[in-house]
């Protein structure tokens, strides 16, 4: 095991306050050619990323949480994250693919209601665990947020194209002192209690 990559997921945690230092360029597009290169089903390849930086987070907070709601909002620090990155996956391009010759036969091309398992949300929550991997690996922080009923808000403001899905908001940049969440003092599951070898 490579020491970096098992202290890389160990220290990895949520970040809910910023501080309004930049983040290099160069560092964004590292952090994003590495959560492009997850898993894709059938290599159907539908995934890309809405990067928010500057007067654009702004737009983006006065998009999903309106001035009147910030002197309530738990998490004021948050909007000072420089960066801002929404993962989308496109459903039916997952149906078009599993509909050409080489997937027919899964019958996976009849429609998004005959996979059991939307494959796009598990490549896009791969890619979205790979994006906060490499921010960690890099020494920011980084924070994984819904973006719940404000999705097509976003999808207008940003010109998204319809039919495209957000996986959740990831605000990257330097941390600031922070304090945990309620769930952060949620017990996390020991390995025994979550490894089943053999049978349940």
């Amino acid at each position: 095991m490579n020491p970096e990559f098992e202290r890389v997921v160990r220290r990895r945690r949520m970040t809910r306050s910023f501080t309004d230092e930049p983040v290099g360029a160069e560092v964004v597009d590292l952090v994003l050619d590495l959560a492009r290169r997850g898993p894709s089903a059938g290599k159907t390849a539908s995934l890309d990323f809405l990067v928010l930086e500057g007067t654009q987070t702004a737009r983006y907070w006065d998009t999903t949480l309106p001035p009147a709601k910030r002197p309530t909002f738990p998490w004021p620090r948050l909007l000072d994250a420089p960066v801002l990155i929404i993962p989308w996956v496109e459903p039916a391009a997952y149906v078009r693919r599993y509909s050409e010759a080489d997937k027919v036969s899964t019958g996976l091309g009849a429609g998004e209601d005959a996979w059991d398992v939307p494959y796009w949300w598990v490549d896009g929550g791969a890619a979205a665990m790979t994006l906060l991997l490499a921010v960690e690996a890099v020494g920011l922080g980084a924070l994984l947020f819904g973006l719940f009923e404000h999705e097509d808000a976003v999808r207008r403001e940003f010109g998204v194209p319809d039919g495209m899905r957000a996986i959740g908001g990831i605000a990257i940049g330097h941390a600031a002192p922070d304090r945990p969440s309620v769930s952060a003092r949620r017990r996390r599951s020991t390995f025994d209690e979550v490894v089943h070898r053999g049978v349940w």
